[in-house]
C-alpha cells in the first residue's frame, strides 16, 4: 500500500485577518508523491504537516506556528513541510504564506499521541551522570549542535530519502527514556541496529556541515539538505567525510559503531526541519529489504 499524503489546500485571506474572516478549509487525501519515498503527513507531536502550495515564487514567506518551513518540489508541484515539536499540545495550528500585500492562511488540527517508555542500563556511569570536566565538554558541544541544528541554506531539498543503513529498529522516536532508572530527554531519532563496521549512507543529497566526536552521540555527522532540513548520523565507528563535502544520496559517510552513550552497535538517525526534530520514519520508504520494523 502506498503512503498517503494529506495536503492542506490554503484559503486566501487578506492581510488584515481581523476584518476578513476565513471562509473555510479544504483537506484532500491523495496518494504519495512517489511510491518509494515521499514525506508522509502526521499531525501529531513529533510528526510533520505538509501544505500544497499550488504555486510558489521566491520571496514568499511561509511559516507554521511562527517558524520557517522547508520548501520542496516534486512532480512539478511545490510543498511546504513543517516539523511538529514533540512537546506540541493538541490543538489548531496555522500555516501562513505572506507575499506582497496578501496573506494566505491554512489551519490544521494536531492530535495527541502517547509515546511509550524505554529503560536502558548504561555501564559507563559517566554517560548518565557526567563529572565536571565532562560537563564542560558537553556545554561546548551544545554550541556546535545548536549551530548545526539551526543551519539554513537556500537550496531546495530532494526529499526522496533512502534508509541510511539496513537493520532492525531497536528504538523508535519519541520514547520516554530512562538511563539507569533516571529519566532523561525523550528519544529524538530512530535507532537501527546493525553490525559494527556496516557502511552508513547519506539518506539524501546534501552538504556536510558538522562532523566529529561528541560526548553523548559519539562520532556524528550532520548533513544539510537545504531549506532547514538536516539529517544526523550518530555513534559511528568511523567518519569518512568532513565539513564542506558535498554528498550524493547513497554515498558512504561512515560506519555503524557504538561510540558515545550506547548499549550496543547501532546507528542513531535523526532528521529536523528548521531546528525541530521529528520522527524520521515519515521521510523514509515503508520498507527496507533486510529490516524487521517493530
Amino acid at each position: 500500500m502506498l503512503r498517503q499524503l494529506i495536503l492542506v489546500t490554503v484559503i486566501m485571506a487578506f492581510k488584515d485577518l481581523k476584518t476578513i474572516p476565513l471562509i473555510g478549509l479544504a483537506i484532500m487525501m491523495t496518494t504519495s508523491l512517489a511510491s518509494i519515498a515521499a514525506p508522509e503527513q502526521a499531525l501529531v507531536p513529533g510528526g510533520i504537516a505538509i501544505m500544497d502550495l499550488k504555486s510558489y515564487k521566491p520571496g514568499m514567506h511561509i511559516t507554521f506556528d511562527g517558524r520557517k518551513t522547508t520548501i520542496f518540489k516534486q512532480d512539478q508541484a511545490w510543498y511546504a513541510l513543517a516539523a511538529i515539536p514533540l512537546k506540541a499540545k493538541p490543538g489548531t495550528y496555522d500555516f501562513k504564506i505572506q507575499h506582497d500585500d496578501s496573506t494566505r492562511v491554512s489551519k490544521v488540527e494536531v492530535k495527541d499521541k502517547k509515546y511509550q517508555e524505554q529503560h536502558l542500563t548504561i555501564k559507563n556511569k559517566r554517560k548518565v551522570n557526567p563529572n565536571e570536566q565532562d560537563m564542560q565538554r558537553i556545554t561546548s558541544e551544545r554550541v556546535l549542535k545548536r549551530a548545526a541544528k539551526n543551519h539554513w541554506s537556500d537550496a531546495y531539498p530532494d526529499v526522496d530519502f533512502i534508509w541510511p543503513v539496513s537493520g532492525e529498529i531497536s528504538s523508535i522516536y519519541g520514547l520516554r527514556r530512562f538511563f539507569n532508572e533516571q529519566e532523561r530527554n525523550p528519544h529524538n531519532g530512530l535507532d537501527i541496529a546493525a553490525p559494527e563496521g556496516t557502511d552508513v549512507r547519506a539518506t539524501a543529497g546534501g552538504t556536510v556541515i558538522e562532523a566529529g566526536d561528541f560526548f553523548f552521540s559519539g562520532n556524528m555527522v550532520y548533513i544539510d539538505h537545504g531549506q532547514g532540513l538536516i539529517s544526523l548520523y550518530a555513534h559511528l565507528s568511523r567518519i569518512d567525510v568532513k565539513p564542506g563535502d558535498v554528498l550524493r544520496r547513497g554515498e558512504i559517510l561512515g560506519a555503524v559503531g557504538q561510540t558515545g552513550r550506547v548499549t550496543g552497535a547501532h546507528l542513531h538517525f535523526a532528521v529536523m526541519s528548521n531546528g525541530v526534530l521529528f520522527d524520521p520514519i515519515y521521510l523514509l520508504p515503508e520498507q527496507q529489504p533486510t529490516a524487521q520494523l517493530q
